[in-house]
């Protein structure tokens, strides 16, 4: 499977982003997927994850209330919709899949990342 982050780009402290992923291959309505993001100088860190089926969510604690994941599988699709943005939130934003069946909060979990799509919070 291939991914492909789209959606980033410059938003003011408060403002809104909807980050997609585009997915090729067949595996992705069957797999467990996540959004991961890299601040500059620091490690990548989980953001969120979604159950193949899109019935469950997890969220870290510094976006939960805030970011909104979601698919749709018959588009090959996963999305992240942010809202109040901080400037906290400044990153490179990844999507991932992950061959396991239960939640998985750490890269290492996760087999493939696509190529990240830059999200800049200004104030």
């Amino acid at each position: 499977v291939q991914l492909q982050a789209s959606g980033g780009g410059l938003v003011q402290a408060g403002g809104s982003l909807r980050l997609s992923c585009a997915a090729s291959g067949r595996t992705f309505s069957s797999r467990n997927m996540g959004w991961f993001r890299q601040a500059r100088g620091k490690e990548r860190e989980f953001v969120a994850h979604i159950s193949a089926d899109g019935g469950s969510t997890y969220y870290d604690d510094s976006v939960r209330g805030r970011f909104f994941i979601s698919r749709d599988n018959a588009k090959n699709t996963m999305y992240l919709e942010m809202n109040n943005l901080k400037l906290a939130d400044t990153a490179v934003y990844y999507c991932a899949q992950t061959p396991l069946v239960v939640t998985a909060i750490h890269d290492y979990e996760y087999d493939t990342f696509g190529p990240g799509t830059l999200v800049t919070v200004s104030s």
